[in-house]
């Protein structure tokens, strides 16, 4: 019943938007509604740390409810990060993370993002809290080597997940329904550090669906000098879980510890955890 609504809604919507195109009251009226989305936003409060957060459509303002309970493992591990340290956010979506980073911890961020449709969301968010010189955008995908190649998205939406590069596999090693997708050069680790000059992460926190054991791969000779890695990991994708684990262990790290909130106990979500890896 649930979806028959959104779809009638949706074709509601659709419909009511043009309509309002026809007209220059209506195309007024529709630029005003845009605008209206885009200028909201949300505050957060988490251990005294205060943040502000776009938040244009339902998505991005379920990330903002949630920021304390979706990934509580995430914010303890930026909280023990040393203040100053220079962290890599490979995959940033909005840069929620990268924000929290930067403003609890004093931390030297570089916002690893390559979604065109979060990307706004996450140059809003910096400098919506005043981090324009703590926190970088990279607009690029990580990957084993250097290539061009496409970026395969599941969704257009502002705060969207589940896309990945170069690859027609997604976060669980199945075949990814694609809605969307666009050319771009991907990396890897040592090419950032090599060709673009960003300086070696003291932390990494990766989260991009699907490649980490690629990007892990490609960043062997950078892995041997972090101090710690978080890592998001599908276990039942096993060449993902494999691989990466063996790419982690061969730079010297083990793995802490392996954790995910409660409400993804079950669902699709349910085999994947946010791993720890420490020197």
């Amino acid at each position: 019943m649930k979806k028959i609504l959104k779809s009638i809604l949706k074709h509601l919507i659709d419909w009511l938007v043009v309509f309002m195109r026809k007209t220059r009251a209506g195309r007024y009226a529709y630029a005003q509604i845009i605008g209206s989305a885009m200028s909201r936003t949300q505050a957060v409060s988490h251990l005294g740390v205060s943040l502000t957060f776009s938040a244009p459509n339902a998505l991005n303002q379920y990330r903002a409810d949630t920021f304390s309970s979706k990934e509580p493992e995430t914010l303890e591990w930026i909280d023990g990060i040393p203040k100053g340290s220079v962290v890599w956010d490979i995959g940033a979506n909005v840069g929620l993370y990268s924000c929290y980073a930067a403003k609890q911890r004093a931390c030297r961020v570089f916002a690893f993002e390559p979604s065109v449709f979060n990307l706004e969301l996450l140059a809003r968010n910096v400098f919506l809290n005043g981090l324009t010189e703590q926190v970088t955008l990279v607009p690029l995908p990580l990957t084993d080597e250097l290539a061009i190649s496409t970026l395969n998205m599941t969704t257009t939406e502002w705060g969207g997940a589940l896309s990945t590069f170069g690859q027609d596999y997604g976060h669980d090693g199945q075949a990814m329904l694609q809605v969307f997708r666009f050319p771009t050069i991907g990396l890897s680790m040592l090419d950032a550090v090599q060709l673009l000059k960003i300086p070696v992460p003291d932390y990494v926190k990766m989260d991009v669906d699907g490649i980490e054991h690629l990007i892990l791969k490609g960043g062997a000779p950078i892995l041997e000098q972090v101090k710690g890695v978080l890592i998001e990991i599908n276990d039942s994708f096993a060449a993902q879980a494999d691989n990466a684990g063996v790419y982690l262990r061969q730079a010297g790290l083990f793995m802490r510890e392996k954790r995910h909130a409660e409400v993804f106990d079950t669902g699709m979500a349910q085999h994947t955890f946010n791993q720890i890896w420490v020197r």
